[in-house]
C-alpha cells in the first residue's frame, strides 16, 4: 500500500512543471491559471493592486514590482508565459530585437470593445534619442495612439544573457480626444522582464495607468480606464506572440 501511494505521489509530481510551483509564482495564481501556464499559453489577467501580483518580489522581479508600487496605478494588468529554455536559447536577443525597435510597434492590431472595430495600437512611432551605458539602453521616443494623439515616452532596457528588463513610460500628459487630461506624466507604464527559472524562461509583464477621474462622469471614466488597460494587454501579448 505504501509503495503504491509513493508511486502515485511521484507520478503526480512528475506532471507538474517545477517552474509553476517554485519562485517566482505565488498563491495568487489559481489552479486554472497554473494549468494555462503549464500548457505554454499566455495568461492575461487584471488585478486590483500590486499585492495581488502573481509573482513574489525576488531578485528577478524586484524591478517590475517596485516600478508598479511607485506608480500606484488604479488598474493593473499582468501578462505571463512560461517557455522551455531548450529551443528558445535566443529569447533575450529575440525580444530585444522587437522592443528596442519602436518602428515595429506601428500596426499592432487593437480591438476596441466600445466600437467593436479594429485599430492600430500605435499609428506612428519614432526614436528621437538613444544613450547606452553598460548593459542599459535608454530610448527617447514619440508614439502616437488613436484617441490620445502623439506623446513623448522614455524606454529603459537592461539586457544580460539570461535576464532582460524593459520599461516604457509616458513623458507627456495624455489627453482624451484632446478634450481633457486622462493620464498625467509618467502615469502610464508597461514593464516586461524575462529571466531563467531552472529549465524554463519566465516572461512576465505588468502594466498600469493612474487614470485621472472626472467628477460626475463615471461613464467616460470607465471608458478611458478600459481603453488604457486593453492597450497595455494588447501590447504585451503581441510582443510575447511575436517572439
Amino acid at each position: 500500500m505504501k509503495n503504491n501511494l509513493r508511486t502515485l505521489i511521484i507520478a503526480a509530481a512528475a506532471i507538474i512543471s517545477p517552474a509553476l510551483w517554485a519562485n517566482p509564482f505565488n498563491k495568487n495564481l489559481t489552479d486554472e491559471e497554473r494549468a494555462t501556464l503549464g500548457s505554454g499559453k499566455v495568461l492575461i489577467k487584471s488585478i486590483s493592486s500590486v499585492k495581488k501580483a502573481s509573482v513574489d518580489r525576488t531578485a528577478e522581479t524586484e524591478q517590475v514590482i517596485d516600478a508598479m508600487r511607485k506608480l500606484g496605478p488604479t488598474y493593473i494588468a499582468e501578462i505571463i508565459q512560461v517557455r522551455p529554455y531548450e529551443g528558445n536559447e535566443n529569447l533575450v536577443e529575440n525580444i530585444n530585437a522587437v522592443l528596442s525597435d519602436v518602428s515595429q510597434y506601428v500596426g499592432i492590431p487593437y480591438y476596441s470593445e466600445r466600437t467593436g472595430e479594429w485599430y492600430q495600437l500605435y499609428s506612428s512611432a519614432e526614436t528621437t534619442g538613444k544613450t547606452v551605458s553598460g548593459n542599459t539602453t535608454t530610448l527617447s521616443t514619440i508614439l502616437e495612439m488613436s484617441v490620445f494623439g502623439k506623446f513623448r515616452s522614455q524606454i529603459d532596457i537592461e539586457k544580460r544573457d539570461t535576464n532582460y528588463f524593459y520599461m516604457m513610460k509616458n513623458l507627456d500628459k495624455l489627453r482624451y480626444h484632446d478634450k481633457f487630461n486622462a493620464v498625467g506624466k509618467e502615469k502610464m507604464q508597461s514593464v516586461i522582464t524575462v529571466f531563467r527559472d531552472g529549465d524554463n524562461w519566465i516572461l512576465y509583464a505588468i502594466g498600469g495607468a493612474d487614470v485621472l477621474k472626472i467628477p460626475f462622469m463615471s461613464g467616460i471614466n470607465e471608458r478611458v480606464e478600459v481603453s488604457f488597460m486593453n492597450r497595455i494587454k494588447t501590447f504585451c501579448n503581441y510582443i510575447f506572440e511575436k517572439i
